[in-house]
């Protein structure tokens, strides 16, 4: 059995370059191995799912609009109040005691629209390979190989003979 307390994991601060997304965690999973990288999961011998606990200050994001092809995740609200954009790219607002599951391929986005942090959990399992797609700019990112970029759609058989 391994045993940690959350206050033993380091805090892992993202911010975009133009500041509309930003978010401090913690990979509580993670942090039970002694891996303070912010991306691992079973390709790099990390568990088979991810528990982190995220912050979101006021005014902000946590990820661009996105969805993964194999991945679930499931949310618990702790304090603060959002919203969260869906798969069918509406907004519905969150609070604390709010629990709430992404399925593989549906798309989601959290927002802070309140005055103070936005804090969870996030439960996810880590699958061994994953494609995740962002809807709004056509990237696909694909883990985990670590390559971000734009697919073109080309025929199964194209270049192959």
């Amino acid at each position: 059995m391994d045993k940690i307390n959350e206050t033993e994991v380091p805090a892992q601060h993202r911010r975009s370059p133009k500041g509309s997304f930003e978010m401090t965690s913690k990979h509580i999973s993670m942090g039970m191995r002694g891996d303070e990288s912010y991306i691992t999961g079973p390709w790099e011998g990390g568990p088979p799912f991810d528990v982190e606990l995220t912050r979101i200050p006021p005014g902000k994001k946590n990820y661009p609009y996105h969805f993964h092809a194999c991945q679930w995740e499931y949310y618990i609200f702790l304090s603060g109040s959002g919203k969260f954009r869906d798969e069918k790219d509406e907004w519905h607002a969150i609070q604390a005691g709010d629990h709430f599951q992404f399925a593989a391929g549906q798309a989601h986005q959290i927002l802070n629209d309140g005055d103070t942090d936005l804090v969870f959990y996030v439960i996810a399992d880590n699958t061994r390979v994953e494609v995740v797609t962002y809807p709004d700019t056509g990237k696909t990112l694909l883990l985990p190989d670590l390559k971000l970029g734009y697919m073109q759609k080309a025929g199964y058989y194209d270049n192959e003979e």
